[in-house]
Order: structure tokens, then sequence, then C-alpha cells
């Protein structure tokens, strides 16, 4: 049990922002480059799901390129992820929003803010 414990003191990072389902987010992937190299690449989308807890959690991000829906997962404790930056807070009523993918257009990125529904 201590060993499981040391792991998790090891992975988890303490410096994640808050964010749920509906949120549209901007993860910093880390992608190496050569020996030395290492290049931070943008992914910005929709959080459609989040799964899991502890160590083993991730989520789901979604984006809409060229017309062409492209879905990423992302180990939330993942050393590949440099940082996670909230662009807007969602509000959803739903936990998965996979209903998101037969979604064309406007109606599959554009998703109520908090602050509107206020």
């Amino acid at each position: 049990m201590d060993k499981l414990k040391i792991i998790k003191d090891q992975f988890v990072k303490k410096d994640l922002p808050k964010f749920g389902v509906g949120d549209t987010v901007k993860v910093m992937t880390k992608i190496p480059e050569g020996t030395d190299k290492v290049r931070l690449h943008p992914f910005e989308g929709v959080v459609i799901a989040k799964q899991g807890s502890g160590v083993s959690s991730s989520f789901t991000v979604r984006k809409v390129s060229y017309g062409e829906g492209i879905e990423r997962v992302f180990p939330l404790y993942s050393p590949s992820i440099d940082r996670i930056e909230l662009i807007r807070s969602g509000k959803v009523k739903r936990a998965k929003l996979y209903y998101l993918r037969g979604k064309v257009g406007k109606r599959a990125t554009k998703i109520e803010s908090k602050e509107e529904k206020a």
C-alpha cells in the first residue's frame, strides 16, 4: 500500500485547473524533436468526457478541423502534458457529450457558457 502512495505522489500534478465536461480547453503537449529538443503543440477543443479517478483518470477533447471532427484522449497526469489552459467554461446537463459527434458547424462547437445562463 505504501508503494502505491509513493507512485501517486510522484505523478500527481498540483497545478492543473479545475475543468469539467463542456469546457473549452487548450492542452499543451510535449512533442520530442530530435535528441534534446521538445516542442509544445496545442490541442484546443471541447471536453466531451471525463473518466476514471485518481492517477488513472483521463479526459477526451474534441475539435473540428477543416470540417473533420478530431477526438483525442489525454491521461490527466501524463508527463507529456505541459499545461492545460481553460479557455471557456460551459454549462451542460450531461456527463458525456457524445451527441456532439452528430452535430455539424457551429452547433458542434457552441456550448452555452455559465455566464450566459445567469
